[in-house]
């Protein structure tokens, strides 16, 4: 049981870290034709993703499963309700901004597996409930649309002058 509890926070909390490391080295590596541009936007579009939770946060509060359960939590957590999960949101924003930014298909899909992973650990974790993160992952979405459009679902990034 204790070598689950340690996966769980693994997934919940310490998989954020590597998420933040690959896409900070996927911005890093944009031509510097470039670069800034997208950095600014994908800074602009994680702002928008947390100004939305905060909006969402106003509109609706529940319960964290481990206050109602009566259990210990198996992951860090805000002293807050919990809707939208901040941890989702971050991760997510990544994610989206990544693909948005890169079009990149491999490392994309790596931070999308490492982002659901977070978002079920926590889950697992007691610290959030399903619609916690469905909240931190449909923030993060809606602000890559806001800031990057139809652009967002193409394959292949748009022209530098537009993007």
């Amino acid at each position: 049981m204790y070598f689950i509890d340690l996966l769980i926070e693994f997934i919940a909390d310490l998989l954020v870290v590597p998420i933040v490391f690959l896409g900070a080295w996927a911005m890093l590596r944009l031509p510097k034709t470039v670069r800034y541009q997208r950095i600014t936007r994908g800074l602009l579009t994680g702002l928008t993703a947390l100004l939305l939770a905060k909006i969402a946060s106003l509109f609706y509060q529940g319960e964290r499963p481990f206050v109602a359960l009566g259990l210990e939590p198996k992951a860090a957590y805000l002293n807050n309700p919990g809707f939208p999960s901040d941890h989702v949101l971050l991760v997510f924003a990544i994610t989206f901004i990544v693909w948005a930014s890169t079009k990149n298909r491999r490392l994309s899909g790596l931070l999308l597996i490492f982002s659901c992973l977070v978002a079920l650990g926590r889950v697992l974790a007691l610290v959030h409930t399903p619609i916690d993160v469905l909240g931190g992952f449909a923030c993060a979405l809606l602000a890559a649309l806001l800031w990057y459009g139809r652009s967002f679902f193409k394959k292949d990034l748009p022209s530098t002058k537009h993007f």
